[in-house]
């Protein structure tokens, strides 16, 4: 069969688009993750978080996810 004709099939691109998606996905959580595991975890972590531990994660990961909402529609209002 012709390679050509896999690129240009749109079930197949669908397919693409949505892994690169997922992909995007990952990537965003494991920045996040590490980001405000870094910022927020001070000492060893126990079985539960501190209040102020749960607290700050919280925010940080709200303040991470709005931001990167922001960026994404600026970025989309400049193309």
């Amino acid at each position: 069969m012709d390679p050509s004709a896999f690129k240009s099939s749109p079930e197949l691109q669908q397919l693409l688009n949505q892994e690169k998606e997922r992909a995007m996905v990952n990537e965003v959580v494991a920045k996040l993750t590490s980001s405000c595991w870094d910022k927020c975890m001070t000492g060893t972590p126990g079985s539960k978080f501190s209040s102020s531990e749960y607290n700050c994660l919280s925010h940080c990961a709200q303040r991470y996810m709005e931001m990167s909402m922001l960026i994404m529609k600026r970025v989309q209002s400049m193309q």
